[in-house]
């Protein structure tokens, strides 16, 4: 179902069967991490003329004509009320594609971007290591896997809305988790193993709690309050890591309109998804080194191995999404760990603005990704109505809450890599919303809190 659904990171709606523009979406989908591809649906979603199978097919074939190399895909009928439309089904694919020009798209949001020389670099780098999850575990036999774990997955997938598996082994081949023959796949290993870390030491995650603002013990020598090493198949340590974290954070309470709300050292939402970001995107391929959870009296580090991939940088993080482990992120998302694909990174910042806080901190280096919360309440909490506003709109009251007022040139330098025009449109809708007062014109112009 499509219904009130919106285009997005992997959902696209053609109001028409347009070669060239479906073409652009084949491409994009592949080269990220898949989508589906509605036919006759504007923007909004609304219906548009029918588009009938032949003429979809027959659009179908020419697009991928137009890829290089030829796009995989497959017909999906999507129901919107009484109506089924036509549904391209487009996977992830392990081979870079572009188009008969030699242009190289991503999916981005809701709309398909070019990419750059360096980032097609970056992402040929990340689309030759993406078979890693699917290896063989060398010594690794069938009954490493754990039942329960997998019986726990499938009831899991099915309140989801998943079809009741018929046969286990067949789901386990598909979803990649073991070969034909039953053998554990890295993947599988990670998600149902025994034991993961008698075959994947570096799977496991480190938490370190600090009672001062550095790396030492409370006498200022070498030491610290608490360390836990947590193990087991990935759910495990999700949970694991987010116990332990909770049971070591302060919790308060704040009371509006006579209604008490549990105040938490730092939203929960921020950390499970940084926690759970940690462990579905960190390289598995590099050993000697865990995920480490460092807590400190004035912040959170969550500290995950390996780089940004693909073509992701800080600066898109919000707008984009790439998994280097496309089929760990799938299974976490199947087991409800994940809400949904790429949406998380912006409800965080959300989340900790709204709390009053500062937005997390994320530095990323070739070998090493971090987020960071910090503790800090200098300010009250942003009002909920902020909760239907994008990253650089919450952003942007922060500024106004800060420093009374904000220009278009502030704003540019708060959103840098953003269009001047993208900005002025977010000012504008806060106008709209009554949430704003515009002062002055032109040159001359600012905003206040109305």
């Amino acid at each position: 179902m499509v219904r009130n659904k919106r285009p997005g990171q992997r959902l696209a709606f053609l109001p028409s069967a347009e070669v060239a523009a479906l073409a652009e979406c084949l491409v994009a989908f592949a080269n990220g991490d898949g989508g589906l591809i509605v036919l006759g649906l504007n923007e909004n979603g609304r219906a548009t003329d029918s588009i009938w199978e032949e003429e979809a097919e027959g659009a179908l074939l020419e697009a991928v004509s137009l890829c290089r190399p030829p796009v995989p895909s497959h017909w999906q009928p999507v129901e919107m009320g009484t109506a089924v439309l036509v549904g391209i089904n487009v996977p992830r694919s392990a081979d870079l594609h572009s188009l008969d020009d030699g242009r190289v798209l991503i999916r981005s949001g809701a709309a398909n971007r070019l990419l750059s020389g360096d980032e097609i670099r970056n992402l040929a780098a990340s689309k030759n290591t993406a078979e890693f999850e699917l290896e063989l575990v060398p010594g690794a036999r069938p009954d490493d896997l754990n039942p329960d774990t997998i019986r726990e997955y499938l009831d899991m997938r099915e309140r989801r809305g998943a079809a009741k598996v018929n046969d286990l082994d067949q789901l386990l081949f598909e979803i990649g988790a073991t070969d034909r023959d039953g053998n554990p796949t890295v993947v599988g290993m990670l998600l149902f193993g025994k034991n993961p870390q008698a075959f994947f030491p570096q799977s496991g995650v480190v938490f370190v709690k600090f009672p001062g603002t550095e790396p030492r013990g409370g006498d200022g020598g070498i030491g610290y309050g608490r360390r836990d090493e947590l193990t087991g198949p990935l759910a495990r340590i999700v949970e694991r890591a987010w116990n332990v974290v909770f049971e070591e954070m302060r919790v308060g309470a704040t009371v509006s309109q006579l209604e008490r709300e549990e105040l938490t050292e730092y939203p929960r939402f921020a950390v499970r998804e940084a926690l759970v970001n940690a462990v579905a995107h960190r390289d598995y391929r590099i050993t000697g080194r865990r995920i480490e959870i460092r807590m400190y009296a004035d912040r959170l580090e969550i500290i995950s191995p390996g780089g940004l991939p693909g073509y992701m940088t800080v600066d898109n993080l919000v707008e984009e999404h790439f998994s280097r482990n496309p089929r760990l992120v799938s299974g976490l998302y199947q087991w409800g760990y994940i809400e949904e694909l790429g949406l998380g990174i912006d409800q965080m910042i959300e989340d900790m603005v709204q709390a009053g806080q500062e937005p997390p901190q994320f530095n990323a280096m070739p070998h090493s990704f971090t987020v960071t919360l910090t503790n800090k309440r200098d300010r009250a909490p942003i009002p909920k109505w902020t909760h239907n506003m994008n990253e650089r709109q919450t952003r942007a009251l922060t500024y106004i809450r800060e420093n009374g007022s904000i220009t278009n040139r502030e704003y540019q330098q708060l959103c840098p890599s953003v269009s001047a025009e993208t900005l002025r449109r977010d000012l504008v809708d806060l106008v709209d919303r009554g949430l704003l007062l515009k002062i002055g014109s032109k040159k001359g112009t600012n905003y206040i809190l109305k």
